[in-house]
């Protein structure tokens, strides 16, 4: 039977799992070995099991030899993986440069992949996956093995731990993305795969509310770290109207809540007019119970009518709380007029002075106001004089 290849790729078709698993298959055509009888295979591939063997010879009996000679391929390759492939590399391939010494029935990586129809990349790929397994002693070094000689190979589940499917898990960038995808316990083929595709990322965004916030909390994330990116996000949202009106209303929640939450956990509170003092019971009572239900909310609930609603009810506890008491009632209004007045003294300070001295901008209604502030002032400083104390 004669497969057609695909001249970039030639690959086996394992079950979809392991191919999920490896990143992509790599098919190494055997040159010189001969095919196995159908029974020297079943017997090799059950390794002399008594359970049940006789019955596994019987069917195989029943079956083409080829489809025999499938079966325990993918049997290998389900138990092994990767390994099976880069053993092929492994035993056959002398890369360029090296000599060629004990290794004259060996090939370049460039002629191998000649020969099997796919990329040289693809197979140094797997070259340099068993040369750091055999570093790490799990697998023997090249030196040690023969063209068309198989040996014990390790459990498929390790292969990933040394090969990657891109080239670009080599680059800075591909490293970087390669250990942030191990911090949070995933493949790295998995995330570059993303990295190398945005467009499909978009469309995953997009399409899925799940992907969405995956991607909205990462971007959080690297915000805190990132200075630049949250620039270039406040200068998008502020450009973007919805999301601007958007950000406004949360910071509104947000500065809601704080204030009920302030009461809850330093026992103090801002009255209307700005002084902090001592929180009375009822109005941290009252605090209380609202924060425990804004707290229990479930991030998919809107929080502003909540955070809109304790706002209101303890903020009107403290108003009735500062009209009860005398001594915090003028107290608050000699802060309320101080704050005022500081107000004012500012925006006066501002008028340049020196520009009222050019006939070009005076106007009749600037020297009115000026005159109608300048009798309030007159009043209100009347009124200060005849409250003050006489002196003893």
């Amino acid at each position: 039977m004669t497969i057609a290849l695909d001249p970039s790729d030639t690959t086996p078709a394992p079950d979809s799992s392991e191919s999920s698993e490896s990143g992509e298959n790599f098919w190494v055509p055997e040159v010189s070995a001969a095919p196995e009888a159908p029974e020297e295979a079943a017997e090799e591939e059950t390794g002399g099991e008594e359970a049940g063997g006789e019955e596994a010879a019987a069917d195989r009996a029943d079956h083409d030899p080829v489809v025999v000679r499938d079966a325990r391929d993918f049997g290998v390759y389900a138990r092994t993986g990767g390994w099976t492939f880069a053993l092929k590399v492994a035993r056959s391939v002398r890369p360029g440069g090296q000599p060629a010494e004990g290794t004259a029935r060996k090939v370049s990586a460039r002629a191998f992949a000649a020969l099997a129809g796919c990329s040289a990349e693809r197979v140094m790929r797997h070259y340099k996956a068993w040369d750091m397994a055999a570093d790490d002693g799990l697998v023997p070094q090249f030196e040690v093995l023969e063209p068309g000689v198989d040996i014990e190979l390790p459990d498929a589940d390790a292969w990933l731990s040394y090969y990657t499917s891109r080239n670009s898990a080599s680059s800075v960038r591909g490293q970087a993305i390669s250990a942030a995808a191990e911090a949070e316990g995933i493949r790295p083929t998995k995330a570059l795969e993303v990295a190398e595709n945005p467009t499909a990322l978009r469309a995953a965004i997009l399409a899925d509310p799940g992907t969405a916030e995956a991607a909205r909390g990462a971007l959080l994330d690297r915000m805190k770290e990132d200075p630049a990116l949250q620039t270039e996000m406040a200068r998008a949202i502020a450009r973007t109207d919805d999301l601007k009106k958007a950000v406004a209303s949360e910071a509104k929640v947000a500065d809601r809540v704080g204030y009920v939450r302030q009461i809850v956990e330093s026992g103090q509170v801002r009255t209307p007019a700005g002084q902090t003092v001592a929180a009375p019971a009822e109005v941290r009572a009252e605090a209380e119970r609202h924060l425990s239900l804004i707290d229990e909310l479930d991030d998919s609930e809107e929080a502003g009518e909540w955070a809109g609603e304790a706002y209101e009810s303890v903020r009107g506890l403290v108003a009735k709380a500062v009209e009860e008491d005398p001594a915090l009632r003028v107290q608050e209004r000699r802060t309320r007029f101080y704050s005022s007045l500081q107000k004012a003294t500012k925006v006066f300070e501002e008028l340049t002075l020196d520009e009222v001295m050019e006939e070009e901008i005076y106007e009749e209604d600037m020297l009115q106001r000026l005159e109608a502030l300048q009798e309030a002032i007159g009043s209100c400083i009347a009124a200060l004089r005849k409250a003050a104390p006489t002196a003893s």
